[in-house]
């Protein structure tokens, strides 16, 4: 399975970023073979459809699940319609490397 998360910056040690269409990195986690795959977010500046833009690159990424503090209220039907699950994690100061140990314990 993989795991997109929102990240505020290119490192494990970064925060969640709590917007998804506008974050500044997503991070990749594959939980079969530990994988991790880092990069920018190439639509954070986007004045329109950040969060589609968003969901249309992970989409073709094969992610399953994305993790972010928020979604915009027109993304749920498109992650619903790519089966794509959203996972809302609104604890702020929390680490990417913290969120990758969570995701390791719930499966």
């Amino acid at each position: 399975m993989r795991v997109a998360i929102t990240s505020q910056g290119n490192s494990l040690e970064s925060k969640l970023d709590q917007q998804f269409g506008h974050c500044k990195y997503f991070v990749i986690y594959n939980n079969e073979t530990k994988a991790i795959e880092i990069f920018p977010n190439p639509h954070s500046n986007a004045e329109e459809q950040a969060g589609t833009l968003a969901v249309k690159l992970l989409s073709d990424k094969e992610v399953n699940k994305i993790v972010s503090g928020e979604f915009g209220v027109k993304i749920k039907p498109v992650l619903d319609s790519l089966k794509i699950q959203m996972i809302i994690y609104k604890k702020e100061n929390v680490t990417i490397g913290e969120i990758i140990e969570m995701l390791n314990h719930n499966n």
